[in-house]
């Protein structure tokens, strides 16, 4: 059994998170960065590390953090095309 499979099957989920910043010679161009990874919700320790590295370590200011996760272990969906659309 993998790694990952192992983390899934003890609770931890798919995170994905936006982080809007601001940088220090630019304080008024809001930017983005996501960060992504396997971390157990509703707690995120993975994600808490990385967001106390960030504001240790980086000169950016953070504005938000917006954060999704998926379902612990869930069947794979497959949605069929209805249509082919083709751009010049």
């Amino acid at each position: 059994m993998s790694d990952e499979m192992r983390l899934r099957l003890a609770g931890y989920r798919l995170t994905t998170t936006e982080i809007l910043y601001y940088l220090p010679d630019h304080p008024g161009l809001l930017q983005s960065f996501v960060w992504q990874g396997l971390d157990r919700a509703p707690e995120y320790p993975a994600l808490r590390r990385f967001l106390a590295f960030w504001e240790r370590e980086i000169e950016a200011r953070l504005h938000s953090v917006k954060v999704a996760t998926s379902e612990a272990l869930a069947p794979p969906r497959f949605v069929a095309a209805r249509g082919l659309f083709e751009l010049h």
